[in-house]
């Protein structure tokens, strides 16, 4: 699904991305963990084409970067990030927005056939918004428009859905909300690799069989998440010595 091989990112002579290497297999659900500035988002950016690494390979869903169309690619990429969001147009309506997904654009310029309206509202329904559907992007809250972002990235389809941060700014109702979201997408036959993206370990959901670490633009750790889930590797990753309680299959962390 995803092969990224030695790629190295440099801005100005400051290294972003260090000599990193991550595999991901059909069948896998990977989160990515790290603290602020650890490069996280800069590799969903090129994963997703946006961003070039100055050396390496990438190569996603079977396409190598640089012998691809990468605007065609990336429709089978589904993408939710906070950093989108400013990028609709507030004004349009919920549906509008999952509409627009379905030709991987940031507004709805397309015309639409009435199949294409009652799929959107039958993925809306699935997220427990469809009711949102003729109400405006501005007039949602946060937890609102995270899910109208994930009806808009499954309208397309994708083979792999990538969710940078979903949670961030959302109460503690909300949060745990969107993750039984995101666990039924896991739990879904047929649905797309999961690649979610987060500063927090209790947000590792159970259907996540795999943990990437990153800091300081390196893969520290890349394995299952009961080898990267432990109080000692996640001391040494942090800096801190931490204490992890496991409970419903997640696990909890005590900072000592």
């Amino acid at each position: 699904m995803i092969h990224i091989e030695n790629i190295h990112l440099y801005r100005n002579d400051k290294k972003i991305l260090n000599d990193l290497s991550w595999h991901v297999q059909k069948g896998q659900h990977w989160a990515i963990l790290g603290l602020n500035g650890s490069g996280k988002t800069t590799l969903l950016k090129v994963i997703n084409g946006y961003i070039w690494p100055n050396e390496g390979k990438v190569q996603v869903l079977g396409e190598t970067y640089g012998k691809t169309y990468i605007p065609k690619l990336r429709t089978r990429i589904g993408w939710v990030s906070n950093a989108m969001i400013d990028n609709f147009n507030w004004q349009d309506n919920a549906i509008e927005i999952v509409l627009s997904g379905k030709f991987g654009a940031l507004r709805l310029f397309n015309d639409v056939t009435e199949e294409e309206i009652d799929h959107a509202v039958s993925i809306m329904e699935h997220f427990h918004c469809d009711h949102l559907a003729n109400k405006s992007f501005e007039h949602l809250s946060q937890g609102e428009r995270q899910r109208v972002q994930i009806a808009r990235a499954i309208m397309a389809d994708p083979e792999i859905l990538i969710l940078d941060e979903p949670c961030g700014g959302l109460d503690l109702i909300e949060r745990e909300n969107l993750l039984q979201t995101i666990e039924q997408i896991a739990q879904a036959e047929n649905g797309p690799t999961l690649i979610y993206v987060t500063h927090h370990v209790e947000e590792i959901l159970p259907c996540f069989s795999h943990v990437l670490l990153m800091k300081d633009g390196k893969n520290v750790e890349a394995n299952a998440r009961e080898v990267v889930l432990t109080d000692e590797l996640l001391s040494d990753f942090f800096g801190r010595e931490i204490s992890l309680q496991i409970e419903r299959e997640r696990a909890w962390v005590a900072i000592k």
